[in-house]
């Protein structure tokens, strides 16, 4: 590496004898550049030591980090977990003709003015191809979160199965940059990780991690925050989906939201989906059709 010296020469012996042995070699290891008049040196020198610098300036950069062995040893390229996933998804959403689950809703906030907690009991019910129905079997604690948080978040749901915003909220390229970014081994096996960021802005699309069974290539967990704040008094929020295997169909299992308030208090709401019922429109009529989440009743 080329060491330079920056400002005047320090006075010795037989000064110029050694300038003249230095600059006579071909093999030049320092540059006094105190010594330089710029205005005097002709271009190809001073060109010299600008690229020099240079050199040791692009040196000094920090490398970027080679991609981890859990990247490089995936079978499957992004593009074709990608392709895999919306493939399996269309086949699962065509044989899927009906649902019938129990969701318990409950959210926590502790924070200014005052601690509030609400919990919901819901009966939901899906139809093919794309109608939700919701009957609330019991509600407690606070009728503010009741009325303003979980009734919103039912209508919210209802209107996302309207075809242009089901079809703007997948989970492909359209509405995505996808990087694969893990291959991974779980409880369910290997699983590819994928970051997802949205094209475009909206309450119902988010960035973060999404993990793919390596084998059904369905979705089975989530780490994401949306993609724009929901509310003026939220400073921030995260929420983390998982998902599980009811027949031959990855539903959900359990939800968590966490958001903190701008007034200094933090919002937990959790959903829990119990008593799975599922048609499969694949499966004869007088096979069993009902399953419930493994350990619930």
């Amino acid at each position: 590496m080329q060491r330079f010296e920056i400002g005047p020469k320090k006075a010795g012996p037989n000064t110029a004898d050694l300038n003249r042995s230095e600059h006579s070699r071909t093999d030049v290891t320092r540059i006094n550049l105190g010594q330089i008049d710029f205005g005097k040196t002709t271009a190809p020198l001073v060109l010299a030591a600008i690229t020099l610098i240079a050199w040791v300036n692009v040196l000094a950069q920090p490398v970027a980090p080679a991609l981890p062995p859990s990247i490089t040893t995936a079978p499957l390229s992004v593009d074709q977990v990608v392709n895999n996933l919306i493939r399996k998804d269309a086949e699962r959403a065509q044989a899927l003709r009906h649902y019938q689950a129990t969701r318990i809703y409950h959210l926590s906030y502790r924070g200014f003015p005052s601690d509030h907690d609400a919990e919901m009991i819901v009966e939901a019910t899906y139809d093919s191809p794309s109608t939700k129905r919701f009957r609330i079997v019991s509600q407690q604690g606070s009728k503010l979160i009741v009325d303003h948080v979980f009734k919103r978040l039912l209508q919210s749901e209802e209107e996302a199965t309207e075809p242009e915003i089901r079809d703007n909220m997948m989970l492909n390229r359209s509405n995505y940059d996808i990087a694969l970014v893990g291959y991974e081994s779980s409880g369910h096996g290997k699983q590819y990780v994928l970051y997802v960021t949205p094209k475009e802005m909206s309450k119902y699309v988010y960035r973060g991690k999404v993990w793919v069974d390596a084998t059904d290539f369905a979705v089975t967990r989530i780490d994401a925050e949306p993609a724009r704040n929901p509310s003026f008094w939220t400073k921030r929020s995260e929420f983390h989906h998982e998902y599980m295997k009811v027949q031959d169909f990855w539903l959900p299992c359990r939800n968590e939201s966490v958001s903190q308030v701008r007034l200094g208090g933090r919002a937990t709401l959790t959903i829990e989906y119990r008593n799975y019922h599922v048609v499969d429109s694949r499966v004869s009529l007088n096979a069993p059709t009902a399953a419930s989440a493994p350990g619930i009743r």
